[in-house]
């Protein structure tokens, strides 16, 4: 019997090789998108899901409670760690950490390396696997370092005998020896944090200066507790620690007029999971994780097989027009509900079956550029565990038990003398229209995100930021030499070329520099009675004038004035914080008095951080015994190129064996915004994909209106209906599905995308405009599709349509 179903099943399907070729086609390109994105979300869920003791491991915050209203702390002071240890119970394993890079040279051989300072607690919290060397402790002493199989080869060319080895690393101006103690597995691709070398916490730079020091904070830490120890223990334990060592600061808020949160404190201790710790956002002054990344690709996902299903079942019906005769005459013959059943979900069965494969094998062809283009590192591996693969065959069943069973089950209450004649009554189908509604719905909805997506991300890429992002270009200070030796060698050795019109350096980058870092830091002081928070930023001379920043009142930092290594020049918004007096006659006492700080200049405010971030107060120092990471060049807009390559000459020159890591800052702030890139370019996918996939059904469903309605045709055009008005007649009833989807999509459409602009300071309008061009572009293609086959029906010689009635 079941070699019965699976021959009929295949003559049909080879009958109808027009409709099996676009269902065929359909759900191959479906699958093939749908096994590609759900691979890639379940890599983006992936993250941190390695680590062994995962779900007693966390990562430490402090909420504060300030003037400004809540904030979030994950940088904490150096002696922290070792007083939480000691005086807070509950606490199994804690360690800090800070990611940096460090030039680590060996014989005549230098590497820029991403490091990982921690402490040795980080490998009994965390699981990287030691390969080589001391595998109980890979930071056996303070000056030993780890590093991971791969830095090995880079360093030594092999990973045999490398433990033991001696090289070495510049910590901050000074170069340091360090042996190599252990040799560490790749970090997993899913790893929230990634080194090419680890280095103890106490070998950092900063670490002497600040090891008694509560109110320099530059570091996260780590922490797992002990089992049986709950979150909620923990955070009460701290409470009486915190008011202790934060009494001053507690006081200084309160001062200062801070509310307390709904427990009455100021200042409280959290944890947040380490499996959490990839999605977690603590910009609000709240914490946040939000999964919306992963779970929005996943929706797409099931909408794209969502679609595609819907027009297998609606082809289905289509096709079930042709069999009529075929199921009265085996009705005739004594079949039953049940075998009509089987039939219709065997040919399910091998359509499913044929497109699943050809998923799978197109899937595997786009996997490179598909990684290429979405920017991810995820893999088959993630779609081919156990769980993963029941729940994929358990859809499946269930799709094709749908689609194959919804035909067979309106076939089986068909009459048999209808049946014979040919007869089915679907053109009230609720289910079918109910179908073709949803899935423009789905297609207006994807084609607003595109829309708004786009727009925002070009907003973003053309707002005035403040400063000259299109002819500076910043450049890494990643070798040897002292940070500003490099600024001024590079200005003697460009000195000459009319092309470059500017040069300078600062401690941080704007916008992610081909290095990929990105930082910044935060300084607070007391002003007239009261605390003030700024971004601090330290610069060498002519930043203002290289990056075209707008001087509003005083002057920037100038060679002619001995005394501007105890100046300042402020942000307007910093301006604002200090008060209504004249900014150029503000003093500012630091270090307990001890020095005095004079405003001479405020600059016009500049999007020094992120574009979706409001600007917030930023103080430019210029003290040279503070390095500068960053150097600034800025270049004439004609021979880009040209004074591009002389730049990256005059590097090699002055650096010759660090890499040069130069780029424009529209590069730089290109990146900031990589992630909304790769939303926009998913969704732009799948709203093309879902309106072609929505076409394809519609295009069956009117191949079937227009065989009913053949004879109907016939007459109107034999008592003079002209084409155009037969096509209108045939097509406006799709065109009103399609306007009660876009009446239903579009405030969804607005509301889910207000909210997602919510998360930018600065955002594009969302304008009425997004949604009506929406839905008259899905308007526009379902005319088209429809049109094309009832203009073709409404040109037929009517004389045939009737005789073949």
């Amino acid at each position: 019997m079941l070699k019965n179903y699976f021959k009929i099943a295949w003559r049909n399907l080879i009958k109808n090789r027009v409709f099996s070729l676009a269902n065929i086609v359909g759900l191959s390109c479906a699958f093939a998108v749908a096994i590609l994105l759900t691979m890639t979300a379940l890599f983006e869920l992936s993250f941190d899901q390695f680590h062994e003791n995962k779900d007693s491991a966390y990562q430490l915050y402090l909420s504060n409670q300030t003037p400004r209203g809540s904030e979030i702390s994950t940088s904490n002071p150096v002696p922290l760690a070792p007083a939480l240890k000691e005086e807070v119970s509950g606490i199994k394993h804690i360690a800090r950490a800070v990611s940096e890079d460090v030039l680590v040279t060996y014989n005549a051989k230098e590497l820029s390396l991403d490091a990982e300072y921690v402490d040795p607690a980080y490998f009994d919290i965390f699981t990287y696997p030691i390969l080589l060397g001391n595998t109980e402790n890979p930071l056996p002493e303070k000056n030993t370092v780890g590093i991971t199989e791969e830095t090995a080869k880079k360093i030594f060319g092999t990973t045999d005998n490398v433990v033991g080895k001696t090289i070495s690393l510049k910590m901050g101006r000074d170069e340091q020896p360090f042996t190599i103690a252990s040799v560490l597995a790749e970090t997993p691709k899913n790893s929230s944090v990634d080194f090419e070398i680890v280095v103890p916490f106490e070998s950092h730079p900063d670490y002497l200066s600040n090891k008694d020091v509560w109110d320099s904070q530059f570091h996260p830490i780590y922490l797992q507790l002990e089992k049986g120890v709950s979150v909620a223990q923990f955070e009460e334990n701290t409470i009486p620690f915190t008011a202790l060592h934060y009494k001053g600061s507690i006081e200084s808020e309160i001062r200062d007029g801070a509310v307390p949160d709904v427990d009455g404190r100021y200042k409280q201790f959290h944890l947040m999971p380490i499996a959490d710790r990839h999605f977690a956002s603590y910009t609000s002054g709240v914490a946040k994780v939000d999964r919306i990344f992963p779970y929005m690709i996943l929706g797409i996902a099931f909408v794209i097989i969502f679609i595609v299903s819907a027009n297998f079942i609606n082809m289905s019906i289509a096709l079930s027009e042709k069999r009529l005769k075929e199921i009265g005459m085996r009705k005739t013959l004594g079949a039953i509900k049940k075998q009509l059943f089987f039939q219709f979900w065997m040919e399910s069965l091998v359509v499913f079956a044929a497109s699943v494969l050809l998923g799978l094998v197109a899937s595997n062809l786009l996997l490179n550029p598909f990684k290429t283009l979405f920017r991810t590192k995820a893999s088959f591996s993630d779609v081919t565990q156990p769980s993963v693969i029941i729940l994929f065959v358990l859809a499946l069943f269930i799709i094709t038990l749908i689609a194959g069973g919804y035909p067979a089950l309106l076939m089986s209450k068909l009459g048999t003398l209808k049946a014979l004649k040919g007869k089915l009554e679907v053109g009230r189908n609720r289910l079918r229209n109910s179908l073709i509604v949803l899935q423009f719905v789905i297609a207006i909805i994807l084609i607003s995100g595109t829309l708004v997506l786009h727009g925002q991300i070009e907003f973003m890429r053309n707002k005035d930021l403040g400063y000259n992002k299109e002819q500076v270009v910043s450049i890494p200070l990643n070798g040897k030499k002292n940070s500003y030796s490099v600024v001024n060698l590079l200005r003697d050795e460009l000195e000459g070329n009319p092309d470059i019109l500017g040069v300078s350096g600062a401690d941080n980058n704007l916008g992610r520099g081909r290095d990929g870092s990105q930082s910044s830091s935060m300084m607070g002081f007391d002003y007239k009675g009261r605390g003030v928070i700024t971004n601090a930023l330290t610069v060498d001379y002519d930043y203002a004038k290289t990056l075209d920043l707008q001087l509003v009142s005083g002057r920037a930092f100038d060679r002619d004035f001995a005394t501007d290594s105890l100046s300042l020049v402020i942000n307007e918004t910093m301006a604002k914080q200090l008060g209504d007096e004249d900014p150029l006659s503000i003093r500012i006492p630091m270090d307990d008095g001890a020095v005095t700080y004079s405003v001479i200049g405020v600059i016009k405010d500049y999007h020094f951080q992120e574009i979706s971030r409001q600007i917030e107060p930023l103080t430019l120092f210029m003290n040279k015994d503070w390095d500068l990471y960053y150097a600034y060049v800025k270049v004439a807009p004609k021979n880009v190129a040209k004074s591009f390559d002389a730049i990256k000459t005059a590097w090699g020159k002055i650096e010759p064996q660090a890499e040069f890591l130069g780029s424009f800052l529209d590069e730089n702030v290109d990146r900031t915004f990589r992630r909304e890139k790769t939303m926009a370019t998913i969704v732009s996918s799948g709203s093309v994909l879902g309106i072609l996939l929505s076409c394809i059904g519609l295009f069956a469903i009117s191949m079937l209106v227009v065989a009913q309605r053949t004879k109907e045709i016939g007459v109107r055009k034999v008592v003079g209906a002209s084409v155009s008005s037969v096509a209108l007649l045939l097509t406006k009833d799709f065109l009103k599905l399609v306007g009660i989807a876009f009446v239903i999509a579009t405030p969804i459409a607005w509301y889910f995308l207000n909210e997602w602009l919510q998360n930018y300071a600065f955002h594009v309008t969302l304008s009425p405009l997004f949604f009506m061009g929406a839905g008259f572009l899905a308007t526009l293609i379902a005319f088209i599709t429809v049109g094309t086959r009832t203009v073709k029906a409404a040109s037929a010689n009517p004389v045939k349509s009737l005789r073949t009635e």
